[in-house]
């Protein structure tokens, strides 16, 4: 799976304009970024009587809207989705997945942190990648300013997403990640790629998506 890393802090801390100063400095390195907003609230994109609108009262399950240069998905959701399953949605073709929030995920996380919102924080110190803070905190872990842009970058970069250079394999039973050792990973990618080069008609494998359900 693609790195995820969730930009977490107390409200008001500064994790949007944090996010687009990252995204602006990645995307100009080169890297293909994908970004996920955690709401804690409900949130309504359909406006009332426009068609998806309509289609959704009417009944369907996935309500989409496609024009030549965006796609707008919505589904009905039976709970909360974290990171991984959410990754699902919108694909490999990136490098990196940062995300607004998900504090009680136990991915990586950088954390905003302001001097007048108290010293305690709200991740535990073992999934904090770095702390963007206006004061010094008695922390062994990298801390930087709101404007130090680029060295978060190159902490990202180095830590994060020069670790992830390998063939990558993601395997998902009943919407829950499987996690696969190396030697899964690699068998599977090599039987895989095996099987699908020797078919009629295909082509050099830059990705492959398998979809398999089980009537009931």
């Amino acid at each position: 799976m693609k790195p995820i890393i969730s930009i977490v802090g107390k409200s008001e801390s500064g994790k949007t304009t944090l996010l687009e100063s990252l995204i602006a400095e990645l995307k100009q390195r080169g890297y293909r970024v994908a970004v996920i907003k955690h709401s804690g609230e409900d949130f309504e994109f359909d406006t009332v009587n426009k068609d998806s609108w309509r289609f959704r009262q009417a009944g369907s399950e996935v309500t989409a809207v496609s024009s030549a240069h965006k796609l707008a998905v919505i589904k009905n959701m039976e709970h909360d989705l974290n990171p991984p399953e959410l990754a699902q949605f919108i694909g490999s073709d990136y490098d990196l997945i940062l995300t607004e929030g998900f504090k009680q995920s136990n991915h990586l996380k950088i954390e905003v942190h302001r001097r007048e919102q108290g010293k305690e924080l709200l991740s535990p110190l073992k999934q904090l990648l770095a702390v963007v803070t206006d004061e010094p905190l008695d922390l062994d872990i990298p801390q930087f300013s709101r404007d130090e842009i680029q060295k978060i970058a190159n902490l990202i970069e180095k830590t994060v997403i020069s670790q992830n250079q390998e063939n990558d394999v993601d395997l998902f039973l009943n919407d829950d990640h499987l996690p696969l050792n190396k030697f899964s990973k690699n068998l599977l990618f090599r039987t895989l790629v095996a099987i699908v080069s020797g078919m009629k008609g295909s082509k050099e494998v830059q990705n492959l998506r398998i979809s398999f359900r089980r009537k009931a």
